[in-house]
Formats: structure tokens, C-alpha cells, sequence
């Protein structure tokens, strides 16, 4: 067995497996309540960067926030980077009347400056700002829109490493991975995204609910280790010119695990075909997220694969189980001696269920791993075997992606990738 060292990392903790945001009990004269939800507005646009997008939106619903998100385009449906496609649940003009208790802008370009140039959009965030709400921003926004709305004057705030120099000169700018300077959040990029997220949940909820959100996820433990794949009977992985892979999306897949998957294998400019196993392009996610897929999986099935990869979360990867032509393609696959893989909830749910573990040895979500029949390296973060490759969680998702890149493209390639995500 050969473990090797990969790229530099955020945080791990426990697990839990359930399929809906945890919520903290409090007691009071023998009474129970929860914490009020918390509002939220996640604005995006065409050109939103949509890992950093999705990640916030998943862990704050995860918190149990109310989480509207809201397209300043004139459709609910916008065309995310990377050839993502999301749909919004309302127009930034009609939440111009509501109040939030944060105010969350992705990244991305044109995403951030399709947000800066939205007058409506300007104005809700500054009367939320002169209210003194929480307001924060990641990646080239922070620069972009709010420093360009003068709402970092006088502030800490970082940003994605290539537009600093766009920060403007009454910021103080500051290289941290997230930063909280009163009442503003700023971040650096993709591969800080669930950082950023959980410290949103902290500043809304305090810590002991940010602690309790990233439980489940499997988060690394401490940021900038170095994180590792473990890898059994090396093979490499073969493709003619440019890797043809295939992610299947279903109603209740783990949207975070699927668009992290989906935007670092298109950074590394493999051909990435989205499928639906449902009956539309349109799929609801584990946290309400909205994606619509490139095809159905009925178009999908007639073309060949380098790599087919499954998401997680509960719902989908039954979804996923129970789709006998998705099955029989991924029997087919591992038949042909092709790479396949899965993540969090699909390895024990689908991949053990149709025997396509047997001789494997694989590792899923922590409370699911009593379902493989052969757990003993499920401790593994990401684990590859032959021509398998699988992994824990939301937390790991990245670490994952990176181990495909790695598999098909080489460390180099894998290191670089990483670095430009700000995730080493």
C-alpha cells in the first residue's frame, strides 16, 4: 500500500449521517426551543463562481438560516463559470423590501462584476450595512463590489490573490484565508469556501453552531497540512485526448459535493457531462440548491466514458441505486477496467449494493461505512483503488477532485490546480 502526499489544506472532525440541517436545542423552564433562522440573501448573477456559490448557500442551510437566493439578471435561471447552470428562487428586485440578517456575495468573474453594476443589488447591501448587518463576500467580490461600494473602507479584508491590487487603497489588505473585521466578511476563493461559510455560521450562530454544522461534513483538521490519498494496486488511467467524464445529478444529491466535483475537473479542462437521472434537466439538491444538468441520462448513456464519478447525499445516491440504466453503465465501466468513483452517501448506497466493491477496497460517509463489506481502510480521506476511487464526504470533496485531477493529469497538475483554488 503507497500513500501519497498530495496538496496542502481546512479542519476534520466527526460524523453524523443525517440528510437535513441539524438543529441546536435550547431549554428553558422546561421548555424547548430553537434558535430563530437567521435570513439570508446570496445574490448571483451569470459569471458567479459557482463552487463558492453553492458552498455558502448549502452550509447556511445547513445551520437552519432561511437562504433566499436571488439572481440580479432579468431570468431566475443564470449561467454560472465553468458551464454551471443554477436557478435562482427569486429576482434581487423583488427581495428590494426585505430584510436579512446577512447579506453573502460569491465570487467569480464577470459573476462579481455583474453584482457590483446591479444598482438594486448596491443599494440593498448598503442600507443593510448602515443598519449594521452582517455583510460578506468572497473571492474577487469583496474587491470587486463591496470595496468599489466603499463598504471596506477603513477595514481588514482579503481576497482572491489576482484582483488585490483592485482592492481599494483605504483597505487594509490582509493574505488570511477568511477575514472578519466587524461587521464585514471577506474570503479568498474556491478552495476557502466552506471555510468562509462555517465562519458566516459562527458570526450568525456563535461557534458552538458553526462546530456543530462542520461535524458531519469530515472537515480537515488544521488549514494549509498537507492532505493525503491513499492509493492500493496502482494503475494508470487512460484516456485518448481529453478526459470524457461523466456526473450524474438526482433530486437530493449533495450539491455541494457535486459542484465542487463538476467546477475543479472543468478547471483542469476535462469534457464534464452533467446528467439528470430524473425525468428533467432540473434537479433539487440536498439544500434546496437548484441545478439544471446538461442532459438527461438517457443522452448521456449513449456516449462513453474515461471516469463516471457519483455524488453523495441520501435521497440521490437511492436515486442513483435505483436507476437500473445509470447501474448497468457503471457496471460496464468497471467491467472495462475503467475508472469509477463516489463520494459520502453512493460507495455503501449504490457502488456496495451492486456488488461493484467486490475485491475493492473502498471508504464512504462515517456513518454509512457498517454498510461496505470490507471497511478496513475506510478511515481514508480519499482512497484509491485500481481503478476506483472514493471518499467521505462534503468536507473531502475537494481533496477528491483533486485525486481525479492527480489520477489523470498527474501531482503537478493536481498542485497547480490547487494553488490557483487557493486550497494549498
Amino acid at each position: 500500500m503507497a500513500t501519497r502526499h498530495l496538496l496542502p489544506l481546512p479542519l476534520f472532525f466527526r460524523s453524523l449521517a443525517r440528510n437535513r440541517p441539524p438543529t441546536r436545542l435550547f431549554f428553558s423552564n422546561s421548555t424547548m426551543a430553537s434558535p430563530p433562522s437567521k435570513k439570508v440573501l446570496v445574490p448571483i448573477a451569470n459569471g458567479t463562481e459557482p463552487l463558492e456559490a453553492v458552498v455558502t448557500i448549502d452550509v447556511l442551510r445547513r445551520s437552519g438560516a432561511e437562504v433566499t437566493v436571488a439572481s440580479v439578471e432579468k431570468n431566475l435561471r443564470v449561467d454560472a463559470s465553468l458551464g454551471i447552470k443554477l436557478v435562482a428562487d427569486a429576482l434581487v428586485v423583488d427581495c428590494e423590501e426585505s430584510s436579512f440578517d446577512l447579506i453573502s456575495l460569491p465570487g467569480g468573474m464577470p459573476g462579481s462584476e455583474r453584482l457590483r453594476d446591479c444598482g438594486v443589488l448596491e443599494s440593498i447591501v448598503k442600507r443593510h450595512a448602515e443598519k449594521g448587518g452582517l455583510y460578506a463576500a468572497i473571492c474577487a467580490a469583496p474587491a470587486v463590489a463591496l470595496g468599489s461600494w466603499g463598504l471596506l473602507k477603513g477595514l481588514k479584508a482579503t481576497c482572491y490573490p489576482l484582483v488585490m491590487d483592485k482592492m481599494p487603497s483605504d483597505v487594509t489588505k490582509v493574505e488570511s484565508r477568511v477575514v472578519v473585521d466587524g461587521r464585514a466578511v471577506t474570503s479568498r476563493g474556491p478552495g476557502t469556501a466552506i471555510e468562509f461559510a462555517l465562519s458566516l455560521v459562527e458570526q450568525l450562530y456563535g461557534k458552538d453552531k458553526a462546530d456543530e454544522v462542520a461535524g458531519p461534513m469530515v472537515m480537515r483538521p488544521h488549514h494549509g497540512e498537507e492532505y493525503t490519498v491513499t492509493e492500493l494496486n496502482s494503475v494508470g488511467w487512460k484516456y485518448d485526448s481529453t478526459p470524457q467524464i461523466l456526473v450524474p445529478i438526482a433530486n437530493g444529491s449533495e450539491e455541494m459535493e457535486a459542484v465542487i466535483i463538476i467546477d475543479t475537473l472543468r478547471r483542469a479542462n476535462a469534457n464534464v457531462v452533467v446528467a439528470s437521472v430524473e425525468e428533467k434537466l432540473q434537479i433539487i439538491a440536498s439544500r434546496k440548491v437548484k441545478i439544471v444538468a446538461d442532459v438527461l441520462l438517457d443522452d448521456a448513456a449513449q456516449m462513453q466514458y474515461d471516469l463516471i464519478v457519483l455524488p453523495g447525499g441520501l435521497p440521490g445516491a437511492q436515486a442513483f441505486s435505483n436507476s437500473e440504466k445509470l447501474v448497468n453503465l457503471i457496471k460496464k465501466q468497471a467491467e472495462s477496467n475503467k475508472p469509477y468513483g463516489a463520494i459520502c452517501a453512493s460507495p455503501a448506497i449504490v457502488l456496495e449494493h451492486h456488488g461493484l466493491l467486490k475485491g475493492k477496497k473502498a471508504t464512504a460517509f462515517p456513518a454509512l461505512c457498517n454498510k461496505l463489506a470490507d471497511p478496513s481502510e475506510s478511515e481514508n480521506r480519499v482512497l484509491v483503488d485500481g481503478n476506483l476511487i472514493t471518499s467521505r464526504g462534503p468536507g473531502t470533496s475537494m481533496e477528491f477532485a483533486l485525486g481525479i485531477v492527480e489520477k489523470l493529469y498527474g501531482r503537478e497538475k493536481a498542485k497547480e490546480l490547487a494553488k490557483a483554488n487557493v486550497f494549498a
